[in-house]
């Protein structure tokens, strides 16, 4: 009588929910999701941050138009990878790791980014765990 045996898709699912593996993998796929769409809208608006200051002058010379209008393009690009995060994890979580490797590669380029770029690197790493977790998930579903 201790154990109950459930057949609704709401028994398994609260148990996948109760699996600190599978919790992992969703706070990771939730903040990748949430993240890169948050800062790609705020790059038509530059309220948290004034984007065009973090692109380092040799990517700006090297792309056409302003520099803001090239966080235009990289905001369309992380919304995107939000998206793909969202519907995809197995490779969004990709996505945003090589997007967060290209970042990492613009700060190390500007003098006093080092910090963010550290940052960053650590991002990488967790959208690295998320699609390994990912890939987990869609072989052997969230039962385990």
């Amino acid at each position: 009588m201790s154990s109950i045996t459930t057949t609704t898709p709401a028994g398994p699912r609260r148990a996948a929910l109760a699996d600190p593996r599978y919790q992992a993998f969703v706070i990771l796929r939730t903040g990748f999701t949430i993240a890169p769409i948050l800062f790609g809208l705020d790059k038509f608006t530059n309220l948290l941050v004034d984007w065009p200051g973090y692109l380092a002058p040799w990517i700006d010379d090297v792309v056409p138009g302003s520099a803001q209008a090239a966080m235009y393009a990289v905001g369309v690009i992380e919304i995107v990878a939000g998206l793909v995060v969202a519907l995809a994890p197995r490779f969004g979580g990709w996505l945003v790791a090589g997007w967060l490797t290209g970042i990492i590669v613009n700060l190390l380029t500007i003098p006093d980014y080092y910090d963010i770029a550290l940052r960053d690197f650590g991002l990488l790493l967790g959208a690295v765990a998320l699609a390994r977790l990912a890939q987990g998930y869609h072989r052997e579903g969230p039962s385990r």
